[in-house]
């Protein structure tokens, strides 16, 4: 089976295409340009290094948040266009998930964690041993201090991943605690190959059950609540 993951959740744009046993090409931008600007090219661009063409893709898999509004807005859109023009089977990956799997190999607890708004973080953990990666507990929004004490709370090794490990690794309240650490930096944030290896263990679906999952409303339902109180 040969899958094309698509990651526009953060800062980054990731693509990939892998098989089961390996991948085959993939890259990854940080660029200043919208998503929208670069995804479609890099499509592109993965496909021709892996040396096939679109059609030869037995599924898509892109990351469904949490993560930028915007950014997931446009991967999950270019996904649907794409299984609908192609009556191709396609699903829709935790983005925290996704991080988990950069750290595949790590034995002990894999805390993902990405920047939200204010003091706030998306965050989930899980256990890891070998190739096996478990979920602790769902997507969830918490605060700095509330993740804190949760880590502290572990007495086994431990691992940060995301956009906000770094700033969550050097909180004050978890100094001298030797048992966590912080992923290497090109661990650290998405990669379209792990979004690949998640969906390789999950049941597919169609464009019409493909959505988005913010975790938090939107600005336009704030907005749109606000006028209606």
């Amino acid at each position: 089976m040969i899958l094309l993951g698509i990651d526009t959740s953060g800062k980054t744009a990731s693509v990939a295409v892998c098989d089961e046993k390996s991948v085959l090409a993939q890259t990854s931008v940080l660029t200043r340009l919208t998503h929208s600007q670069i995804i479609m090219p890099l499509c592109t661009e993965v496909l021709r290094n892996a040396g096939l063409p679109l059609n030869a893709v037995d599924g898509i898999a892109v990351s469904k948040g949490p993560g930028s509004y915007t950014g997931l807005r446009i991967g999950v859109s270019a996904v649907k266009a794409m299984s609908f023009a192609m009556t191709k089977k396609c699903i829709g990956i935790s983005t925290l998930e996704s991080l988990a799997y950069n750290m595949s190999g790590f034995n002990g607890v894999i805390c993902t964690v990405m920047k939200a708004r204010m003091n706030l973080v998306y965050t989930a953990f899980f256990t890891s041993y070998k190739d096996t990666i478990k979920r602790i507990f769902d997507d969830t929004i918490l605060t700095i201090e509330d993740i804190v004490s949760r880590l502290s709370s572990y007495h086994g090794d431990i691992v940060l991943v995301g956009d906000g490990a770094e700033e969550l690794f050097l909180n004050e309240a978890l100094e001298g605690l030797e048992n966590i650490t912080l992923a290497p930096p090109h661990l650290r944030l998405q990669l379209a190959s792990s979004l690949c290896y998640v969906a390789f263990e999950k049941q597919f679906g169609t464009a019409e059950t493909l959505e988005a999952e913010y975790l938090q409303i939107t600005k336009a339902e704030k907005d749109l609540m606000a006028k209606q109180a």
